[in-house]
């Protein structure tokens, strides 16, 4: 089954990933070895449809195996996760010459990356697009062959509306050779990422190369794209979290037992407060990772049945996503405490853990406001109830 390969790939792959996690750390992007290694999994391409090449598996088995890969080195599932739903939703939604020209040509092994959120602008000319812009955190463009770019699309010198009202972005996918990269990637945490700014020098871009953002209606694969960009980012985030969590509680556990710390007569791991605590926050962990996977697995069995997809139940994507990261700070934090100057002194997989994870909590899917924009649809969902959310009963 696909499923099981897929994550028998990604758990093969652990140990190479914690090999070259220091690398991948000091060179600030993967290393071109490990970028092979991943491509010739599939994983890549794990959610890109398989009538272009790709594996086109569900999204449970996307975010396992994103997860998995997070667990060994934090900026390896953060490159996997932005690549992969990239790449997914450029074969989703591209026209039929794109789609050839960048999957035909790799046997549906291409890579891409980018910002798709607005930086540029796409005037509307025959054929096309005129576009141009400025990008920021291009993750895992490091090794990306071609990049996509979000726009505003303006007609008539005015942005373009959709039925909705909204204005329109539109993203562009252009080859690698058409983007200037900035080179300036140097932050606290998951500094392995790649997550270059880049430039798009003004050019042309037919109108098959481009796909409007908050389209759910692919072009070609399965329903599971009908959760949108949104959804793919909230999924993909999410599991990267999940995996650094559980990362730092695999190193504790090992590292706590042999632990010396004055006033402890024995090693800190078998201390009653240590052990209280362990059992309360491998508790939090559990419950974040089972509840992100209940309202994943829901989405996927509602789209399978032909089902459609409630406001209430995309407004958990991010509901999901935000708490998932507070647990998982939380949790890091907690680990990071215990291990004392173990993990202060570089290369500890715990220090990395803890700027991973805060790294990670930046990202403006992560912002209070998500909880408020879901909590209407939440609380209307427990409105004249008896104790039961009905999207739990």
């Amino acid at each position: 089954m696909t499923a099981q390969r897929l994550l028998a790939h990604a758990r093969d792959l652990e140990p190479t990933v914690r090999d070259a996690a220091e690398e991948t750390e000091r060179t600030g992007t993967l290393p071109a070895s490990l970028v092979t290694l991943l491509r010739d999994s599939g994983l890549f391409a794990v959610l890109v449809p398989q009538e272009v090449g790709g594996e086109g598996a569900d999204l449970l088995t996307a975010m396992e195996a994103i997860e998995i890969v997070s667990r060994a080195d934090g900026s390896t599932g953060w490159s996997l996760m932005a690549n992969c739903t990239a790449t997914a939703l450029t074969a989703a939604h591209c026209g039929d010459r794109a789609v050839e020209a960048i999957f035909g040509a790799s046997d549906g092994r291409a890579i891409l990356a980018g910002m798709l959120a607005p930086g540029g602008t796409s005037i509307v000319v025959d054929g096309g697009y005129r576009m141009s812009g400025e990008y920021r955190f291009g993750s895992g463009s490091g090794h990306a062959d071609w990049l996509g770019a979000g726009t505003l699309v303006i007609v008539n010198g005015k942005p373009r509306k959709l039925t909705s009202g909204a204005a329109e972005v539109r993203v562009v996918v252009v080859p690698r050779d058409a983007v200037v990269f900035r080179g300036n990637w140097d932050v606290f945490g998951l500094n392995g990422t790649g997550s270059f700014d880049y430039a798009v020098p003004e050019q042309f871009v037919d109108d098959d190369f481009s796909y409007e953002l908050t389209r759910l209606q692919p072009r070609r694969g399965a329903r599971l794209f009908e959760i949108g960009v949104f959804g793919f980012s909230s999924l993909g985030h999410a599991a990267v979290a999940l995996g650094i969590t559980a990362r730092a509680l695999a190193e504790i556990a090992r590292l706590a037992p042999g632990k010396k710390r004055l006033g402890y007569r024995d090693g800190v791991g078998n201390h009653p407060i240590f052990l209280h605590e362990f059992a309360h926050h491998e508790a939090m962990y559990q419950a974040a990772r089972a509840y992100t996977y209940d309202v994943f697995g829901k989405a996927q069995s509602l789209l399978d049945d032909g089902g459609e997809l409630p406001d209430e139940l995309r407004q958990r994507f991010r509901q999901a996503l935000t708490y998932v990261h507070r647990v998982g700070s939380e949790v890091v934090e907690w680990c990071y405490r215990w291990a004392g100057t173990d993990a202060l002194r570089n290369p500890h997989p715990l220090g990395r853990c803890m700027r991973d994870m805060h790294g990670a909590t930046q990202h403006l899917f992560v912002d209070p406001l998500s909880y408020v924009d879901a909590a209407p649809s939440l609380v209307a969902s427990w409105r004249g109830t008896d104790g039961f959310s009905p999207e739990h009963t």
